[in-house]
């Protein structure tokens, strides 16, 4: 057994040190970037080459996304209402849309609806420039014309987040889910079980060269699928391939505070679930990689550790220890059992 109770404790503090003294106001990161200038830049290590230390919409969202999964989301009326209101002022009212530099305004958008609704509640104004994608034929015409085997981990964050923001805010209605769910479907890829059929190959990602991109935003799509509970096209060919890329090595797992690590676990987890191909091939990969992974991050210092210190890279971290917790009972101990909030609403 894991016991990760201190390292809780540490990311609530975290959060603490990230708060800028009123109810839902957080900054993302307390310093500049240590990245260098002419490094090269992993996309599972998203930032900015000047940081804005102000409030932040990722710092406000992922500090009430880490809350709620570790047990300690505010639950005084007032103090709720404050996150509400802090959340909701960053939401352009011209286009709707929440924006930050790091990432595109679907994906910002997406992520602050998504922690709005940890509080039962939705943005303040319409998402005016998404509103044409209501109409069928212009969302499978924008889904069409992503670039699915160029640059899928980015482009999934538009592809899945314009599900997540108009749902969550109410803008559309079931025909357009089937419609969303539908082009999804026959686009699956029977090879590898990721999205877009025929369009899956190897893609450039900081200093490897993989599918794992691939793997990556296809998991934008599976945490919509789930959500709805919707069934997948290929769950065994999805943990094929996942099992593939973690044996073979081509993108390391485990060894950086990210994003990355919840994308494979989760794939894996949620595939098994809808298929039970592989059970015992999966549960001893997950096993292996946990011991990996809680080891590097005993050796992570909180104090000067740039990833931890970015609540955004924090919540992709506490994400994938809580669907380890999960996937894997009697394994990792904290105080309160870990709440993924994947099981809540999309969107992360």
């Amino acid at each position: 057994m894991h016991d990760l109770r201190h390292l809780i404790h540490t990311i609530e503090t975290t959060i603490g040190n990230h708060s800028l003294g009123r109810p839902g106001a957080y900054r993302r990161w307390n310093w500049q970037s240590t990245i260098q200038q002419g490094q090269k830049e992993d996309p599972a290590r998203l930032t900015s080459a000047h940081r804005d230390l102000n409030v932040n919409p990722y710092g406000c969202a992922d500090a009430a996304n880490i809350l709620y999964s570790i047990g300690h989301f505010p639950a005084e009326t007032r103090e709720r209402q404050g996150w509400i209101t802090t959340l909701q002022d960053l939401q352009n009212p011209q286009t709707g849309l929440f924006e930050e530099a790091t990432h595109h305004p679907i994906h910002t958008t997406a992520h602050c609806i998504a922690a709005l609704e940890l509080f039962d509640a939705k943005p303040r104004y319409p998402l005016i420039d998404l509103q044409p994608l209501r109409k069928p034929h212009d969302l499978v015409a924008f889904l069409d014309a992503l670039n699915w085997r160029g640059n899928p981990w980015r482009e999934s964050h538009r592809g899945a987040g314009v599900y997540a923001a108009m749902v969550l805010a109410g803008e559309v209605n079931s025909e357009w889910e089937d419609r969303y769910f539908a082009w999804l479907w026959e686009e699956a890829d029977p090879e590898t079980g990721f999205w877009r059929k025929g369009r899956v190959g190897n893609v450039e990602a900081g200093e490897t060269n993989s599918f794992f991109p691939h793997l990556a935003g296809s998991f934008h799509y599976l945490f919509n699928h789930e959500y709805a509970h919707r069934p997948l096209h290929y769950p065994s060919a999805m943990i094929d391939t996942c099992l593939e890329i973690e044996r073979s090595g081509q993108f390391v797992l485990g060894s950086r505070i990210s994003f990355a690590e919840i994308d494979w676990v989760y794939c894996l987890t949620r595939a098994v679930r809808q298929s039970g191909y592989r059970f015992t091939d999966v549960r001893q990969a997950l096993l292996a990689f946990t011991e990996r992974y809680v080891s590097f991050l005993n050796e992570v210092d909180p104090e000067t550790d740039d990833d931890f210190n970015d609540l955004h890279q924090l919540f992709g971290m506490t994400c994938c220890l809580a669907e380890l917790q999960q996937a894997l009972p009697g394994l990792i101990r904290t105080q309160k059992p870990l709440k993924l909030v994947l099981d809540r609403r999309p969107f992360i």
